[in-house]
């Protein structure tokens, strides 16, 4: 199982400027993330996505986090 808190110092290791919310959406591994970062301007969104991805890489493959809901998006 791994914290809210654990998965925003991950995202915000790779993204500083990250604004990061992180639901449970059951278990402790099932988690839904929303991440609003200036560093994803200029990319699609499946770029923004491999950048959240890649910070949580070990955490996927080790399936601490089994499943992701993942939304991205530039500040407004």
């Amino acid at each position: 199982m791994i914290t809210a808190q654990e998965v925003t110092l991950l995202i915000k290791q790779s993204l500083p400027d990250a604004q990061i919310d992180v639901k449970d959406m059951g278990g402790g591994d099932h988690l839904e993330v929303n991440v609003v970062s200036s560093e994803f301007s200029g990319l699609s969104l499946v770029q923004q996505h491999q950048l959240v991805y890649g910070a949580l890489k070990n955490e996927l493959r080790k399936e601490t986090i089994h499943a992701l809901a993942l939304k991205t998006s530039t500040p407004q």
